[in-house]
């Protein structure tokens, strides 16, 4: 059903993907938008057992895309360095494809619970549920349950990989 890498010796593992959504904090969210034109959203969000959660508003395009196809994709940019002389970038990213949800009360907090510790680490976990609390009914959350995976790096990655 998914396509499988052309460039199989730059593909990342699994467990080098999900580092990569562990470490990064934006991501793109891609859904079929109006009209059938594609509409991809930058956001933040939190990576937990094989799940991607965020948050927005409780109305907008986003969620209306969600609402009518639950089918998105969502990429993660991990490096992205430019090397002039070599006419190249030394890249790493990750695509993950699956099925967006958005959540009910209960399930709603939790999400938001593991989000606000991602982001906010620092605070004590009684003030971060106190902002929850605060915030609970005027905010969206969604799910990404993920059916398929890739990430890929440049091929220079690769060959450092390899050397060290």
């Amino acid at each position: 059903m998914f396509r499988e890498m052309r460039r199989k010796n730059q593909a990342l593992s699994s467990e080098e993907c999900m580092q990569v959504l562990n470490r990064a904090t934006t991501g793109v969210l891609a859904v079929s938008g109006d009209d059938d034109y594609p509409y991809a959203v930058p956001l933040s969000y939190v990576y937990r057992n094989n799940r991607i959660y965020f948050h927005g508003a409780k109305t907008g395009h986003k969620l209306d895309a969600i609402v009518r196809n639950e089918k998105v994709s969502f990429c993660v940019i991990d490096q992205d360095q430019i090397v002039q002389e070599e006419y190249t970038t030394y890249f790493r990213s990750v695509i993950a494809f699956g099925r967006a949800r958005i959540l009910g009360e209960e399930d709603k907090r939790r999400a938001l619970e593991i989000l606000t510790a991602r982001y906010s680490p620092d605070i004590e976990e009684t003030e971060r549920s106190q902002a929850i609390d605060k915030g609970l009914k005027d905010v969206c959350m969604i799910e990404l349950e993920i059916e398929y995976m890739s990430g890929k790096e440049s091929i220079k990655l690769v060959k450092q990989k390899n050397n060290s």
